[in-house]
């Protein structure tokens, strides 16, 4: 109904969320200063709305209200409503996020905020159903239960709001010295809130959150001790046979509902795609067991088909939901599977991936290996067809914004999956993103968060440059090309301009440029995906040990004592940073790579591990000769040096 008759001010937009609520009777504005001088103008409050658009309850809640002539003739009425992506502005939803966990003791999308048109909230909230309900007060009458406030009690409502700002501007950079105790600690926590039964951490609902996996990991390297290895080749074996792992299209959804995996939130994000392939990856690496290899590959399969643009840059998610119901795209009846394959290929695909009449979430079926014994694919015939009935059968929405930190972390999987498979169209489809980005997301030194329908977006936060260091470190572990390391250190000088506190420690989120908002946070803390303090100390740190840098190597103590004073009281949900932390006093090996030719070194880096730091020089110098005028390398490992040697199979 409302697609046709109304037109809003998000209409110019370029973001798929905002775009999906241009045509809502609420008189939606983007974030900007034309929307709080209106309320200014017309003494409203604000009431903003944050989500993205492959968010589930965002949809419910806009199809109860904001597509409900009634709500909007409320909402239009008594305040100025105004839409924000989440994914383009993480900014704007740090801050609010925070507030909306404080006034509820929990948080999610869409966010629901009221505030003055200072941007100062009074109250907070996530999902509202429309009506009265189950002792829930509705979103109808929570709009008229606070424009009578502000009509009769607004001076509590803005004394309100000053207390929060008051509160949330004490701005929390506790520095104390980092110690490698907290890795011991995190460890333990790790080992406590692990699920021997089912793998991965806590209880449901289940993230996945690689980057936990790909600490353990590099503990197990480091120290041998089994425990950390074999909780995480648990969590990734049921993480695949789950629901969580589509296993007709491949790729893997956002969380688990339950505790074994089973029924995911059936959204499918880039970001955690491209950190389970370095999870997978870093496990294949130290196992040699290619079933880690080969769900890395159906993962990047799924990226390549479906996530990856023509001028190669990666789409950010695919939605839950089709015509309106959440997972109808992924569900099966027995009967669809046998009328595809026939009688014998059809009951045995429904026996061998758990598809029965009773069903396994809402009476339809989930394709999952949790029943069975073996990791196996007995049927890879069969997939393409029921991929094809499947992509005909419903639509999924596509969010084909392309961000700049997301994309950053699918070309670091990218290289990490180069590199142990050996194969280049892994690496190729890397550079070619990389090459995305400089092209449409970077203009005079200056990154931007995401590129749609031809236009970018504004100038990037933390996490763009953090991220997408890690991605150039990454292309030139991949190819020992010392233009993309040279790029890193480009993009680090400019983060620490933009974003680093001298004084305190830390990087802001947002730049010195930005536009200044009631708060500027520091976000420390390791959530779906590794923070921007966290990779920043991750990238410092190997960065220091790929090539000493004066500038940075000041940086990188104060770095590590400021997100451990953010740390010390629950060190198992910063893992990024304890990798960092870790390598920086137990650093991995280095090979410094004296070339006779180019040619000599092309196979390095296949056979040098993951974590290692290499350096090729142009030549020989005083420290480091060739040896019998052939290519040389100088490997050091745990604070000592073996001498040097001329096959790179002795480094091993």
């Amino acid at each position: 109904m409302s697609e046709q008759i109304y037109t809003n001010k998000l209409i110019e937009e370029t973001s798929p969320y905002l775009l999906q609520h241009a045509h809502n009777p609420v008189q939606w504005y983007p974030w900007g200063k034309e929307a709080f001088q209106k309320a200014k103008s017309e003494d409203k409050p604000v009431f903003l709305s944050i989500g993205y658009s492959t968010c589930h309850w965002c949809h419910v809640m806009a199809h109860e209200s904001f597509e409900d002539e009634k709500v909007a003739e409320l909402l239009n009425e008594s305040f100025i409503a105004i839409k924000v992506d989440k994914e383009e502005r993480p900014d704007i939803d740090s801050i609010y996020m925070t507030v909306c966990q404080a006034f509820t003791g929990r948080g999610g999308w869409p966010t629901s905020i009221f505030m003055t048109w200072e941007q100062k909230p009074f109250f907070a909230g996530t999902y509202f159903p429309k009506e009265n309900g189950y002792g829930i007060m509705g979103f109808k009458s929570l709009l008229r239960a606070i424009h009578e406030k502000w009509e009769t009690s607004r001076e509590e409502l803005l004394h309100s709001a000053e207390e929060i700002v008051t509160v949330f501007q004490r701005e929390n950079s506790l520095q104390e010295e980092a110690d490698y105790n907290l890795i011991d600690t995190a460890i333990e926590q790790y080992h406590k809130s692990y699920d021997e039964a089912y793998g991965g951490f806590g209880v449901a609902p289940k993230f996945p959150a690689p980057h936990n996996l790909l600490f353990l990991l590099q503990q197990y390297e480091k120290k041998g001790e089994k425990k950390n290895l074999d909780m995480v080749e648990n969590t990734l074996t049921q993480l695949y046979k789950g629901g969580i792992f589509d296993h007709i299209g491949f790729g893997f959804s956002r969380y688990s509902t339950d505790r074994q995996f089973l029924v995911p939130h059936f959204e499918k994000m880039l970001y955690d795609n491209a950190l389970l392939i370095l999870a997978y990856c870093k496990t294949f690496e130290l196992t040699k067991n290619p079933f880690y290899r080969k769900v890395a590959e159906k993962t990047a399969t799924y990226i390549m088909r479906e996530m990856t643009s023509p001028e190669g840059g990666f789409y950010s998610a695919q939605d839950a939901d089709s015509d309106g119901e959440e997972g109808k795209y992924y569900v099966f009846e027995p009967t669809e599977i046998v009328e595809i394959l026939g009688k014998e290929k059809g009951e045995a695909f429904n026996q061998y991936y758990d598809i029965t009449q009773a069903g396994n979430f809402l009476r339809k079926n989930i394709p999952n290996l949790l029943q069975n014994q073996d990791n196996g694919d007995g049927f890879e015939e069969e997939l393409p067809k029921l991929y094809e009935y499947r992509k005909k059968r419903n639509q999924l929405h596509l969010d084909d914004k392309i961000l700049t930190s997301w994309n950053s972390l699918m070309i670091g999987a990218m290289c990490w999956l180069y590199r142990i498979s050996e194969n280049t169209k892994y690496l190729d489809v890397a550079q070619k993103a990389q090459h995305f980005i400089e092209e449409k997301l970077y203009h005079e030194d200056v990154l931007f968060v995401s590129y749609r329908d031809g236009k970018k977006s504004q100038q990037g936060f933390l996490d763009d440059y953090a991220n997408n260091i890690f991605a150039l470190l990454s292309l030139y572990d991949a190819t020992l090309n010392d233009g993309y390391l040279n790029k890193a250190k480009e993009l680090l000088g400019k983060a620490v301009d933009d974003f680093y506190d001298e004084k305190k420690g830390g990087f802001y989120l947002y730049g010195k440029d930005s536009e200044a908002l009631i708060l500027r946070p520091k976000e420390s803390y390791d959530g779906a995906m590794p923070s921007g303090n966290s990779m920043m100390a991750y990238n410092l740190v190997r960065l220091s040990q790929i090539e000493s840098d004066d500038r940075f190597d000041k940086i990188i103590k104060g770095q590590l004592d400021f997100m451990h004073g953010q740390a010390k009281e629950y060190p198992s949900g910063f893992a990024m940073y304890l990798i960092g932390l870790s390598d920086y006093f137990m650093p991995p090996r280095n090979i410094t790579v004296v070339p006779k030719n180019k040619e000599d070194i092309r196979s390095l880096p296949f056979q040098a591990a993951l974590g290692s730091m290499v350096k090729v020089l142009k030549g020989s110098t005083d420290e480091y000769k060739l040896l019998h005028d052939k290519t040389t390398y100088y490997i050091c490992s745990n604070h000592t040096c073996m001498p040097p040697v001329n096959e790179i199979s002795s480094c091993k």
